[in-house]
C-alpha cells in the first residue's frame, strides 16, 4: 500500500495489500458420500450436479449444527472434534458437537435473558482467535440476533462509527478494547450491553466467562426464515466510511456449502485450519460455515502475531488436512527453510483474499508435494470463481465459476465480452438472483442499486476470461487496496493520516511492495482541473505504467 501525502513541511520519509439441501444434515452427509468433488468426472458435470433448494425456514445452529450433534451421538459421524483450539503456550480446547450446542446455547442464554436482546437485534462482536468468538457466532444464529464482525485492529474511532451506524444494541470484546468502548459508550444511544472476556471483573461489563458458569443450557433456537438478515459485514469504500453488507440466514447458512464441498474438498474425517483474522467475512467463510455444513472439524490457533515458523511448526504437528491462507502467508512461509517440517496429514492447500503468483505456488508445490487451489469472492458472495479438485491448474487464474454462480466478464453497458477481452467480473442476478450474495448494504440502498449493471451484480473487480473458461484478476476497477488479505479502503487510510498537523492532504493508493507496501511524502499531489486529486496517476506511478 502506498500513501502519498503532502507534508505542510517538506519532509521525506518512508515507512511500512448437485447438492441438495433441505435444512437437514442427513439429506447433506448422504449427497457427501455419494458424490464427493474427486468423484466426478470433469468440472461441467460437477455444475450440473450442483442444485441448491431453500426451505422457507432455515437456521444453521438448528438445521446444520444440531443435527450433526444427532449424528454424532448416533455413532454416524468420525469422531474428529467439531471445534479444536490451542494457543502455543500448552492450552487446548476440544469440542464436540454436543459440546458446541451446550455451550452455545449457555451463551444464548446470556444473550436473551442477562442482555434482553431480541431477535433483530445488533451485536458488534470484536475478538481474536478464542474460543468465546466461535460460541459467540453460534449464540447469535440461535437467538436471531444480528452479528456484525469486527477486527481487533479497529481503533476507538473506528468501534464509534461501527456502533453508531450499526445501531448496535451490544457489544462483546476483550481487556484490549473495553476502554476505548467505555470511552464511546456516551455516544451510542442504541447500546445497553456490554460483555467482555476476560479473566477479570470491569466495572459495567458482563464476564463471559464467570456468566457462562452459572448459564443454563437449556435453549430453543428461534425459527428464523432463510431471508432474514443473519450478520452484517463492514466492506471498505473507496470515497466514504466502510458499508454494512448484510447477509441472510441462507446466503451463508447454506450458499457456503459451495465452498465447503466443492472448493475446501472438506468431508467429515477432514480437519480445516483458516488463518483469516476474525474480523473478516473470510473467517465466516472457512472457520465457521464451510466446514461445519460438511461436518468437518474447525482448528484454531491463537497467535499473538504472525509468524512463519509457528505455523509451520503446527501443520507439522497436528493432523490438519485443508490448510488456508492468503497469498501472503504462503509468500513468507515458502521463504523459510522447510526442509525440517514435514506435514503428514496436509492434503489439500487453497488460498484467497489477494492473488497468488505462480512463482509462489510453484515453490510451495517443490516443497510440499502439493498445490495450492487459488479462490475469489467477496464480503458480499460466496465463493465466485475457484479452482477445484480434478481440474487443471493454471498458474495465476482463478480458476472457473463456482456451480452457485453464473459469472461472466461484461462491458459497461453490462453486455457480455468474449474470451480474451478484458471487462468487469459480473454474476448474473436477473432473471433469477442466486442464494450465496449479500441482501444489501444496510440502509444504504443506492450503493446497492449501485452494483447492479443490466442483469448483472458487478464485483468491482475486473479481469478477463480464456478460450478454456478460466478467469483471470486484472485489478480494482475502484481504489480498494488488497494487502495481505483484506480489503482496505483509502479514505479510512487518508482520514487518519489527515489528522497529522503536519499533512496537509493525502491520497492513497496501491504499491507492488514484495511483502507488505509502504508509505510515500511527496511536496505536490497530482490533480485534475477541478482539483480532485489523480488516484490512477498515483498508482500508475507506482506500478511503473507511465
Amino acid at each position: 500500500m502506498l500513501a502519498c501525502v503532502t507534508m505542510k513541511m517538506l519532509h521525506h520519509a518512508k515507512c511500512c495489500q448437485r447438492l441438495t439441501i433441505f435444512g437437514s444434515v442427513r439429506a447433506l452427509h448422504k449427497d457427501n458420500r455419494r458424490a464427493t468433488p474427486q468423484n466426478f468426472s470433469n468440472y461441467e458435470s460437477m455444475k450440473q450436479d450442483f442444485k441448491l433448494e431453500i426451505p422457507e425456514y432455515f437456521n444453521f445452529a438448528k438445521d446444520v449444527l444440531d443435527q450433526w450433534t444427532n449424528m454424532e451421538k448416533a455413532g454416524k459421524k468420525p469422531s474428529n472434534p467439531a471445534f479444536w483450539w490451542i494457543n502455543g503456550k500448552g492450552e487446548e480446547v476440544r469440542w464436540s458437537f454436543e459440546e458446541l450446542g451446550s455451550l452455545s446455547r449457555k451463551f444464548a442464554n446470556i444473550l436473551s435473558e442477562a442482555c434482553s436482546l431480541q431477535r433483530g437485534d445488533r451485536v458488534i462482536l470484536i475478538l481474536p482467535r478464542v474460543p468465546e468468538w466461535w460460541l459467540a457466532n453460534v449464540a447469535c444464529l440461535r437467538t436471531g440476533t444480528v452479528l456484525i464482525p469486527g477486527t481487533t485492529q479497529l481503533t476507538q474511532k473506528d468501534i464509534l462509527y461501527r456502533l453508531q451506524s450499526s445501531k448496535a444494541n451490544c457489544i462483546i470484546t476483550n481487556d484490549v478494547l473495553a476502554p476505548a468502548v467505555d470511552a464511546i459508550a456516551p455516544k451510542c444511544e442504541n447500546l445497553h450491553s456490554k460483555l467482555i472476556v476476560s479473566e477479570n471483573s470491569r466495572e459495567g461489563w458482563g464476564n463471559i466467562k464467570e456468566m457462562m458458569k452459572c448459564a443454563s443450557d437449556s435453549h430453543t433456537c428461534v425459527k428464523t426464515k432463510h431471508n432474514e438478515i443473519m450478520a452484517m459485514f463492514f466492506t471498505s469504500g473507496t470515497s466514504g466510511y466502510p458499508k454494512m453488507t448484510a447477509h441472510t440466514h441462507s446466503s451463508f447458512g447454506l450458499g457456503l456449502s459451495v465452498n465447503g464441498r466443492f472448493w475446501l474438498d472438506l468431508t467429515p474425517s477432514d480437519v480445516m485450519w483458516n488463518t483469516s483474522d476474525t474480523g473478516w467475512a473470510k473467517s465466516a467463510w472457512s472457520s465457521v460455515f464451510s466446514p461445519w455444513i460438511q461436518g468437518a472439524c474447525v482448528f484454531a490457533h491463537h497467535l499473538p502475531r504472525f509468524e512463519p515458523t509457528s505455523v509451520l511448526q503446527t501443520l507439522s504437528k497436528y493432523p490438519i488436512t485443508v490448510f488456508c491462507s492468503a497469498a501472503t502467508v504462503y509468500r513468507m512461509l515458502v521463504q523459510n527453510d522447510m526442509a525440517s517440517y514435514k506435514f503428514k496429514s496436509l492434503k489439500h492447500c487453497v488460498s484467497a483474499g489477494e492473488p497468488i503468483t505462480p512463482d509462489v505456488t510453484g515453490k510451495w508445490r517443490n516443497k510440499t508435494g502439493l498445490d495450492i487451489y487459488e479462490g475469489y469472492g467477496q464480503t458480499e458472495t460466496v465463493l465466485i470463481c475457484g479452482n477445484f479438485k480434478g481440474m487443471k491448474i493454471k498458474p495465476g487464474s482463478m480458476g472457473k465459476p463456482s456451480p452457485a454462480f453464473d459469472v461472466k466478464i461484461v462491458d459497461v453497458n453490462g453486455n457480455v465480452l468474449p474470451p480474451g477481452q478484458e471487462g468487469d467480473i459480473g454474476i448474473q442476478v436477473l432473471p433469477n438472483r442466486p442464494f450465496g450474495l449479500f441482501a444489501h448494504y444496510a440502509d444504504d440502498p443506492s450503493k446497492t442499486a449501485s452494483t447492479l449493471r443490466g442483469n448483472f451484480y458487478i464485483t468491482g473487480d475486473r479481469g478477463y476470461m480464456d478460450e478454456d473458461g478460466y478467469f483471470w484478476f486484472v485489478a480494482r476497477s475502484d481504489d480498494i487496496i488488497l494487502s495481505s488479505g483484506y480489503r482496505i479502503g483509502p479514505f479510512e487510510v487518508e482520514n487518519a493520516l489527515n489528522e497529522h498537523p503536519s499533512v496537509a492532504e493525502s491520497a492513497v493508493v496501491s504499491s507492488p511492495d514484495p511483502i507488505r507496501g509502504e508509505v510515500e511524502f511527496i511536496q505536490e499531489l497530482p490533480k485534475t482541473i477541478s482539483g480532485k486529486t489523480k488516484r490512477n496517476e498515483l498508482r500508475k506511478k507506482e506500478w511503473k505504467t507511465i
